[in-house]
């Protein structure tokens, strides 16, 4: 096929030897079957912002580090160079994220390197040698939805040991190789202690696991990983080899007994003036008396 314009540079560089054709194109990027010697890789070229659906949303730039002040103060008044800087760590934001998670153990892609707005990584090849099924693609016996849930749930735990939350996690984003699972599309990831919204996002990629397994295995619906890691997490005790058990029980506040009183006291006193309003409706009207004969006029 035609070598597009973006993968022109890689191939001058000797980083790609040929481009074999189009994987996929997604609302944020477009991804190419390439070789690399004897091995086949893909490359992931981002498109420019004004040219995809998917928003660089506030909450997911929140707390991602800016490499100095002067970018910062850029991308807040949304100059030219200041979206220029923001595309470009939008996009590193997956390149640094995969390195991370790569080497935290996580099943993600291997990266092999990054340029000009496209990242080089490890194609994950289904089991009849051509790249793998989503995994809305697939059906799966209960069996297979329970080992694949598990395992997920145990790739979550372990981007949260490694300080990230995948923001996006879904059916559509994890892919099924011969091996299990693999997670992919990482742009919006979000550092689990600097972003006031992780833990929302972490509820909310747990609970897309538990819907889309429990389609196949509906036990897997009333599962509560979310908060319990997250527990474990901010008390600074969550590993990945923590034990799991899918229950979490909502710690009991303390009461303000003084707030109670006074909830009490309010209600009683409302109580009392309806009681009093009803009697007054209800009271027979008292029939007026003649005046006494010596009154009269």
């Amino acid at each position: 096929m035609k070598t597009p314009k973006r993968l022109e540079p890689l191939i001058e560089d000797g980083l790609i030897d040929e481009v074999l054709r189009p994987l996929m194109s997604g609302k944020e990027a477009a991804v190419y079957v390439v070789r690399c010697g004897h091995e086949l890789r893909c490359a992931k070229v981002y498109k420019e912002a004004n040219k995809r659906s998917f928003r660089q949303a506030a909450e997911y730039q929140e707390g991602r580090k800016v490499r100095n002040s002067r970018d910062a103060r850029a991308m807040t008044r949304g100059s030219k160079y200041g979206r220029r800087e923001q595309e470009e760590a939008w996009q590193n934001a997956e390149v640094t994220a995969l390195y991370r998670l790569d080497s935290a153990g996580v099943r993600v892609p291997r990266p092999y390197g990054f340029l000009d707005g496209v990242l080089l990584m490890e194609m994950v090849a289904g089991a009849d040698g051509d790249a793998a099924p989503r995994l809305n693609d697939v059906e799966l016996t209960p069996e297979q939805a329970r080992e694949y849930h598990a395992f997920m749930i145990r790739q979550v735990v372990r981007m949260l040991c490694a300080g990230l939350v995948h923001g996006d996690l879904s059916e559509f984003n994890v892919l099924l190789g011969p091996d299990g699972p693999v997670v992919i599309d990482l742009p919006q990831a979000v550092d689990a202690a600097g972003n006031n919204h992780a833990f929302k996002m972490l509820e909310r990629d747990v609970a897309n696991m538990n819907d889309y397994f429990g389609h196949f295995a509906p036990e897997l619906l009333a599962s509560k990983h979310a908060k319990e890691m997250w527990a474990l997490y901010e008390a600074g005790k969550l590993t990945p080899e923590s034990v799991l058990t899918g229950e979490f029980e909502e710690p009991e506040e303390e009461a303000d007994l003084e707030a109670v009183m006074r909830e009490i006291d309010a209600t009683l006193a409302d109580e009392a003036r309806r009681k009093a309003a009803l009697e007054e409706k209800d009271a027979p009207t008292q029939r007026e008396e003649p005046p006494p004969p010596w009154l009269r006029g």
